[in-house]
């Protein structure tokens, strides 16, 4: 379960990137009907930025739509600070926000904000590239510097339409040389489990008993994990964001050697740690792709983890 939803704690947000027509409107659709339960919180510029599918609106007025399934939908404008402020006042709040950055906009920025803001947390940034173009974008003497800057600050790129790619192969390695710090996933329609644009969960939501994504299993793994009491929580985070590992996602709680518990929140090669409440199951999800995440690797490593000791690759 991500942090602000039933343990408590910061609300996490997500940043969603990429210039236009990459699909962001796509992917926040797509969010909404996996939501299984969560309370997400769209936040984008303007209301007519994001036209939400009517099928999943309940009701709206001057600042909020209320959607399917307890989520919502606001617009910011100039002053996201207040609007998320608005969110995290909401009773019930949310569990966690989705936050569309404009077109032309530095998504790093904005998940720098959030990052300075006590009462939340960023739970990463995504960035959605064209396959079929962003190549060429990137090239433009108008526009490519900005496409670029949004690339180099993501934590995961979704790599999508690679339907309409000729070449998709070539695309995603000269993104590899572009954005060397972020994972890249492929997509076409923005179609990617829930679990890799947000943290994953510790209730089994996300996964099944025999590690597949329910909606997706093609195409990636994930399992669960039990990291042995008093094993140091940064340790295990570093060796989880490791890029020998390949994993695009992992969250969970550990207990420490004090007996405290501690969250683990790994994005690419990103890692937190932070303070867990005391009643926060122990465990670890972990999502990668087939065939280039080694999960059984990450299980060797994780249970050999030792109290106190830097867990390595």
């Amino acid at each position: 379960m991500a942090p602000g939803g039933k343990w408590g704690g910061p609300l996490p947000v997500t940043v969603i990137g990429g210039y236009l027509g990459a699909g962001k409107t796509t992917l926040v659709n797509a969010m909404l009907r996996q939501a299984g339960g969560r309370r997400l919180a769209i936040m984008v510029n303007e209301f007519g930025a994001l036209p939400i599918d009517s099928s999943l609106v309940e009701s709206a007025d001057d600042r909020i739509v209320s959607l399917t399934g307890g989520c919502v939908c606001c617009s910011y404008g100039e002053d996201m600070v207040s609007s998320l402020a608005m969110l995290a006042a909401l009773d019930p709040r949310p569990d966690h926000v989705l936050l569309e950055a404009s077109g032309v906009a530095f998504p790093g920025a904005i998940a720098g904000t959030v990052g300075l803001l006590a009462d939340f947390a960023l739970d990463g940034t995504v960035v959605l590239a064209d396959a079929e173009s962003v190549r060429r974008r990137a090239a433009d003497r108008y526009v490519g510097s900005t496409v670029r800057q949004q690339l180099a600050q993501a934590d995961l790129i979704l790599l999508n339409k690679c339907d309409l790619a000729a070449d998709p192969d070539a695309v995603e390695a000269w993104l590899g040389e572009a954005a060397p710090a972020a994972r890249i996933v492929r997509a076409e329609q923005a179609d990617v489990p829930i679990g890799v644009v947000l943290g994953t969960r510790t209730d089994g939501g996300t996964v099944r008993a025999d590690g597949r994504f329910r909606d997706h299993t093609a195409g990636y793994v994930a399992a669960e994990l039990d990291p042995p009491a008093g094993a140091d929580p940064d340790a295990l985070a570093r060796l989880l964001a490791d890029p020998a590992h390949r994993l695009l996602r992992a969250k969970g709680f550990v207990r420490r050697a004090d007996g405290a518990m501690a969250g683990i929140q790994v994005v690419g090669n990103r890692w937190t740690v932070s303070e867990a409440p005391p009643e926060a199951p122990a465990g670890l999800v972990c999502i990668g792709m087939k065939g280039q995440a080694d999960i059984a690797a990450v299980k060797r490593a994780v249970g050999e983890a030792e109290a106190g000791t830097p867990a390595t690759g």
